[in-house]
């Protein structure tokens, strides 16, 4: 299990810095190379960023998962 979560870690922890300099700055970002360019009048950013945004912070929300697991794991 320990080696599991620790794999997860690793994935996960490279997915956040990808995921993270994909999203849109004060000048741009990556984002605009997958469409992010194009934003709806309505909701002030593009569907893309949003979209973003989600997959990130569920990314995030699985390495904090894993980190608090390994963590009870290694306490024993």
């Amino acid at each position: 299990m320990t080696v599991f979560l620790s794999g997860l870690v690793i994935i996960t922890s490279v997915l956040l810095v990808v995921f993270i300099l994909l999203h849109r700055g004060k000048g741009g970002g990556l984002s605009d190379l997958f469409g992010g360019g194009m934003s709806s009048s309505l909701g002030g950013s593009s569907v893309v960023e949003k979209n973003l945004d989600r997959i990130t912070i569920f990314c995030g929300l699985v390495w904090f998962a894993c980190i608090v697991g390994l963590g009870l794991l290694l306490k024993k």
